[in-house]
């Protein structure tokens, strides 16, 4: 007869065995090593920690483990929605600062731009994104005619150099007036 704790060291055989099969395998690394964590399946190797369990059994660490495991979760998050998924941990990376509904809005819409799958392009999305989000918080404070007029001729001008491809005014200058007019503001 088998017992729990014997259908146990089965499923930790079986998890460990996935992980040095498919060590180039995020997804199903990041799947065993949650499942270990969770279930506390290492406790059964005599380690008294899931991070020694890590870098003793596996010379990996903590933070490591960690991005696997998220990155599995967001691919498991994804995966209803869709096909086409990140490839590896770094291109998951950027959507595990998200809940689970705006990881699934931002992957359609990130596929919808077409562009490559890269981690570059996908981090650069996803932190618009959230630059986006802190902007459209409404502002309770005073605002000036004045300035209001002034912001939307800037805002006139930035999209002027993007229409013409930033050859009338370089995206680099543009930041950096940005930049000197934010330290301004903050420190007068």
């Amino acid at each position: 007869m088998t017992t729990e704790f014997d259908r146990s060291e089965q499923r930790l055989a079986h998890l460990e065995a996935v992980i040095k099969k498919y060590r180039q395998d995020f997804y199903s690394v990041g799947k065993a090593l949650k499942e270990i964590r969770d279930a506390r399946h290492y406790h059964k190797l005599s380690f008294k920690s899931f991070e020694s369990y890590l870098r003793l059994r596996w010379d990996m660490g903590r933070s490591h483990a960690y991005r696997l495991i998220d990155a599995f979760c967001v691919i498991d998050n994804l995966s209803p929605i869709g096909e086409i998924f990140p490839k590896n941990e770094a291109q998951a990376r950027p959507l595990t600062k998200l809940d689970a509904f705006s990881q699934r809005r931002l992957w359609r819409e990130f596929l919808k731009t077409q562009k490559a799958l890269s981690a570059r392009n996908i981090k650069k999305f996803v932190s618009a994104h959230l630059g986006e989000q802190k902007t459209k918080a409404p502002f309770i404070e005073l605002i000036s005619n004045d300035y209001q007029q002034v912001v939307k001729e800037m805002l006139s001008q930035i999209s002027i150099a993007q229409n013409d491809g930033w050859k009338s005014t370089s995206q680099k200058t543009a930041l950096y007036w940005n930049n000197v007019m934010k330290e301004k503001i903050q420190w007068g």
